[in-house]
């Protein structure tokens, strides 16, 4: 499981004009992407992260500064350029095996006790954001080559 996590001072994702979630106040935007053989497991680092990274200002997490935290999917996290022009999505998981992830990785920040908006998933969204400063890290369920 991969996220890019995105230091925001407000963030709104809407579906056909319409926002469906939104953080109106400084905190992350997690893009979070699955591939076919991640678990709950991977979903609770991956939540574990977001919370816990200490990417706000005066080096706070989301977890120690209450802040909120938008959450939408993004299959293209997993898409590979190495060969032609044009991406290859066969590393993301189909709808099926990731959206029950993504839930799961935002029932996790719920339950530390984190505010969470989310987007919808599998839909045409549009993100709107403000980005702080910006500051942008890449997260993985597991470590990637040293």
């Amino acid at each position: 499981m991969r996220a890019v996590l995105q230091r925001v001072t407000r963030a709104a994702v809407s579906v056909d004009g319409e926002v469906v979630g939104a953080i109106d106040r400084p905190g992350l935007l997690a893009l979070v992407g699955v591939t076919h053989a991640d678990t709950t497991e991977q979903a609770a680092v991956i939540a574990r992260k977001i919370a816990e990274l200490r990417i706000l200002r005066d080096d706070a997490s989301a977890l120690t500064a209450a802040a909120p935290v938008l959450v939408v999917s993004q299959f293209t996290l997993y898409g590979s350029t190495r060969k032609g022009r044009r991406p290859s999505w066969s590393a993301a998981a189909p709808g099926p095996v990731a959206e029950p992830l993504v839930d799961d990785v935002v029932a996790r920040l719920c339950d530390l006790g984190l505010e969470v908006a989310t987007g919808r998933f599998g839909a045409e969204m549009q993100i709107d954001m403000a980005a702080d400063g910006p500051v942008t890290v890449i997260v993985e369920s597991e470590a990637g080559p040293a």
